[in-house]
């Protein structure tokens, strides 16, 4: 008998400590992860390079793949214009997550990949509902599928930051945009 080959999922990652444990519950679901790493909003290359380290490492450690796209801050300023002075989880993060997503979307029609979704609702921060939203729309969009995972269900962000605090991975403290940057 001929073994079915497992299903694909493309897992926009935003970050090593939010995708690891997404990436592992996938795995156990029976998928076969691809981890895209497409973050413009970060505020700096350095910290672009820090949370792709730490990405690299959850990916290692999972034995999945992982696909970055190249740093283009001066793309995620752009498509925020007018929405610079909105609040944490106003429109402005909404944009952001539209733009995330919709390069997810993109690479994974790219890549023949009929579903994807995101870490991004790992965190206790983020709105699973209008994220879903956003990524439904723009699976709707593409004519492929999004899948709206709650990975936060049966303490995942425990779960999630067990296993980074394990691999001992860089830790960030703030979302990624210089507008949700404490000031240090």
């Amino acid at each position: 008998m001929v073994q079915q080959s497992k299903n694909k999922i493309l897992l926009h990652a935003c970050c090593g400590i939010c995708s690891g444990y997404p990436i592992k519950l996938l795995q156990e679901s029976g998928y076969e992860v691809v981890v895209y790493f497409c973050n413009p909003n970060l505020d700096t290359e350095e910290e672009f390079q820090k949370r792709l380290k730490a990405q690299q490492e959850v990916c290692k450690e999972s034995d999945t793949r992982l696909i970055t796209e190249e740093y283009n801050h001066d793309e995620f300023l752009d498509y925020i214009k007018g929405f610079e002075t909105e609040p944490e989880r106003g429109l402005r993060c909404d944009k952001c997550i539209e733009l995330r997503l919709k390069h997810a979307g993109k690479k994974a029609k790219e890549l023949g990949i009929e579903l994807f979704t995101t870490s991004l609702v790992i965190s206790p921060h983020k709105n699973f509902e209008k994220i879903s939203n956003i990524g439904t729309n723009i699976a709707e969009e593409l004519s492929i599928n999004y899948l709206p995972k709650n990975f936060r269900k049966n303490d995942g962000f425990l779960k999630t930051n067990i296993i980074s605090k394990r691999l001992g991975i860089y830790r960030q403290n703030y979302c990624g945009c210089e507008f949700a940057k404490p000031n240090l």
